[in-house]
């Protein structure tokens, strides 16, 4: 991704006016062309909303930008790059409630292209972002669109080899230390659950876990667990093709984890941060899981499988657990793991689940300064009778009776998680419909959120 947000620029630059729908009124009344310019636009400051007011010799004079009704809402902010021709631009205007370093990153985001197969043309709009802290806009804004260029990238492109080389990348940037257990290690390290979904991929594609470590010994250890299904057949019980069309982003998890991860180490937060990975491919062939097998797992309890298409719960309590072990002081996983959730919210608003209702505020309170949206929804203990089976200590699949997709399977994974805080974000990584700012594809949803809740428990 290039730099789209310029620290310095000594050539022309055009002023952006940003304008609520009440203060819109008011700001064309000093300029007669302008007025008339916006009436026969119908330019009215709703929020999405871009005037371009030509200078005298024909080129961009000024802009006038549409914020609508809320004056706390960056979304006008991000959508701007793509009404915008190319050139220089500079927030001349803006409402006090939005700071330069909202503006800039808001920008930023709102400029992603996913070109590697299909190069975008034509040069972009930038913003020359005065005031704002651009390095940090920089930071962020590269990490997003690392998760949303690996959730775009095909499978056949985006492979377990291919997340553990980002992996190691990422981790030789920030001097952090890597292991990798790979194909039949995986049941001599003791992650059996994990070896069981992967194993019927090719050996190319052979699963794997792979973890960073990063940090000080002295300071208290984050673990960010993600789900890295780098393409979900649905195992046995296969999917419908319809289903399967957009597995490549079931690796979204992984991808946040290893976003979130590089934001952390390049601001050098003051904690140690461990990154687990379970990476696997959910692929058929004869020696695929079955439906009613009963797995091993590293925590020592048995599992029954009741459906092959919940796999992304079993490579998960594998790396739970291994979380566990390193006792840390705060556990975020992070995966596309149900379609409940997408029914009970939609695409644009990731539910998460936590016990701790301090963590639950400071998750809250970060992600409405980031405009970064969740919701949490609850870990209804009720129906953790759901997931019991006759045959083993726990099953995959909940009974019917339950109904609550989302959150029986956050239930399924609060038995192996740590005991300390931890959440769980059920994300969908995805944007189904394409609309300024917000391309159709790969999305970038709740580590913005996530990563100034981290700066801010661990100040």
């Amino acid at each position: 991704m290039s730099d789209v947000i310029l620290e310095t620029w000594d050539g022309p630059v055009t002023p952006v006016h940003a304008l609520s729908e009440a203060g819109c009124a008011a700001a064309l009344d000093a300029d007669a062309f302008a007025a008339a310019l916006a009436k026969s636009a119908e330019f009215k400051g709703k929020a999405g909303q871009v005037l371009l007011v030509p200078a005298a010799d024909g080129t961009p004079g000024r802009v006038l930008m549409g914020l609508g009704p809320n004056p706390n809402d960056t979304s006008p902010f991000r959508g701007l790059p793509a009404k915008l021709p190319p050139g220089v631009y500079r927030i001349a205007e803006s409402p006090e409630e939005i700071s330069a370093d909202q503006i800039a990153l808001a920008f930023a985001l709102g400029s992603y292209r996913f070109d590697r197969y299909k190069p975008a043309k034509g040069e972009r709009p930038r913003l020359l972002a005065e005031g704002a802290d651009v390095a940090e806009a920089r930071q962020i804004a590269h990490a997003c669109a690392l998760a949303r260029d690996m959730v775009n990238t095909p499978a056949n492109d985006m492979g377990p080899r291919q997340i553990e080389s980002i992996a190691r990348e990422i981790a030789e940037q920030h001097a952090a230390q890597i292991t990798v257990i790979e194909g039949e290690g995986l049941l001599e390290a003791n992650y059996p659950a994990v070896h069981a979904v992967g194993r019927a991929a090719d050996p190319h594609r052979a699963p794997r876990f792979i973890e960073i470590s990063w940090g000080a010994s002295d300071k208290p250890l984050v673990c960010l667990v993600g789900k890295g299904v780098v393409f979900d057949t649905g195992g046995l019980d296969i999917k419908p093709s319809a289903g399967m069309r957009n597995m490549k982003k079931d690796m979204g998890g992984a991808a946040h984890a290893l976003a979130l991860g590089r934001m952390v180490m390049a601001a050098r937060l003051p904690v140690r941060l461990s990154v687990l990975l379970p990476v696997v491919e959910n692929a058929i062939s004869g020696d695929a899981m079955r439906p009613g097998d009963i797995l091993a797992s590293r925590k020592g309890l048995s599992i029954e499988v009741g459906n092959t298409d919940a796999e992304g719960r079993l490579i998960l309590a594998d790396a739970l657990t291994r979380a566990c072990e390193l006792e840390p002081a705060l556990t975020i996983d992070m995966a596309t793991l149900t379609g409940a959730a997408r029914i009970a919210l939609g695409p644009q608003l990731p539910p998460y689940f936590t016990d701790d209702d301090e963590l639950a505020g400071q998750i809250e309170a970060a992600a409405r300064s980031e405009n970064d949206p969740v919701w949490r929804l609850p870990l209804w203990k009720p129906y953790a009778d759901a997931l019991d089976s006759d045959v083993a200590e726990i099953k995959n699949d909940p009974d019917g009776w339950a109904q609550a997709g989302s959150v029986t399977a956050a239930l399924f994974l609060q038995r192996f998680a740590p005991k300390g805080p931890w959440v769980h974000l059920d994300i969908f990584a995805w944007n189904p419909r394409g609309r300024p700012g917000f391309p159709s594809g790969g999305e970038a949803q709740a580590i913005r959120g996530l990563y100034r809740m981290i700066r801010e428990r661990f100040a």
